[in-house]
């Protein structure tokens, strides 16, 4: 069925209340959406992180009467009677659908496709990874996951035994065992990521070779020959005495989640234990790689 959207423009220090208000007002839901399209970082545990402009968009039943809406906004102490908003009518659409239209199977490097469970791979003879990502992060879309995808094919990983710290769909572990890794141990705080690498290592027959923990599960000494990261800035910085004791001494350590702005300030905080290689760029992500001295 049909929904009607309503849109107001805000700062970020009033965002979260007004979105209570939308709800108070009968919006089934309420979305905050960056007016300038900055980029938004995964906020810290109990932290709302908006934006300096944003929209707050209310989504309501095509039934409702939005003039009604309207005046119950307008006592708002953070509006006022008259308040700039936009209305309209948007059509309902089978979201989850519509993004496996557009999910098409990709390629990184020279031998890696990444492709949909849904779909037919497009070279029987490359090294194919069967991806359903289910509610976690990572299908390859993302520069960040794009960047880690391509290192990695760019290695030699016979043999070797892969940390994928922050692991999210099992993408980059997969791909690691698929490209000829022994043995990967996924991390990942969530647990919907986990069982979504679960599915996955299922799916492309890899299960035996990888090893899944949450944080408070994972063995106290671990290490391997190439361990990859694709989170945040903030917590690749906070995290670094964690993950530099990971890899072996001569093992590969590749960093991703970080925009050009940040890369000197992730470089600094593992420069001391690393020899680090020039930072690759991909659309205003960066990855930062090297090896353990």
């Amino acid at each position: 069925m049909p929904w009607i959207q309503l849109k107001i423009n805000t700062t970020g220090a009033t965002a979260e209340e007004l979105g209570d208000a939308l709800i108070e007002s009968g919006a089934v839901s309420v979305t905050f959406q960056d007016t300038h399209d900055t980029p938004v970082f995964e906020p810290l545990p109990g932290e709302t992180r908006l934006w300096g402009d944003t929209d707050v968009i209310g989504l309501y039943d095509a039934e409702a009467d939005m003039n009604e809406v309207v005046a119950i906004l307008e006592s708002c102490p953070l509006l006022s009677v008259g308040f700039h908003h936009k209305i309209e009518q948007i059509e309902d659409k089978d979201w989850e659908r519509e993004w496996m239209d557009n999910f098409h199977p990709m390629r990184f490097g020279q031998r890696l496709w990444i492709c949909p469970s849904w779909r037919d791979v497009p070279d029987a003879n490359a090294v194919n990874v069967m991806l359903d990502p289910g509610l976690a992060f990572g299908t390859g879309t993302h520069p960040t996951t794009s960047l880690c995808l391509e290192w990695l094919d760019s290695l030699d990983l016979a043999g070797k035994t892969v940390i994928d710290f922050g692991c999210g769909s099992g993408i980059l572990a997969i791909a690691a065992l698929k490209l000829g890794a022994a043995h990967a141990i996924g991390i990942d705080i969530d647990p919907q990521a986990i069982q979504a690498s679960r599915d996955n290592a299922e799916r492309n027959g890899v299960s035996e070779r990888l090893e899944l923990y949450l944080p408070k599960d994972q063995p106290e000494a671990m290490s391997a020959d190439v361990v990859v990261a694709n989170i945040l800035a903030g917590p690749l910085r906070e995290l670094a005495p964690l993950i530099s004791v990971l890899p072996v001494q001569g093992g590969f350590l590749g960093l991703s989640g970080v925009l050009a702005s940040q890369a000197e300030s992730v470089c600094e905080a593992y420069q001391d234990k690393f020899t680090l290689d020039p930072v690759a760029e991909k659309e205003e992500w960066c990855r930062i790689t090297g090896f353990k001295r």
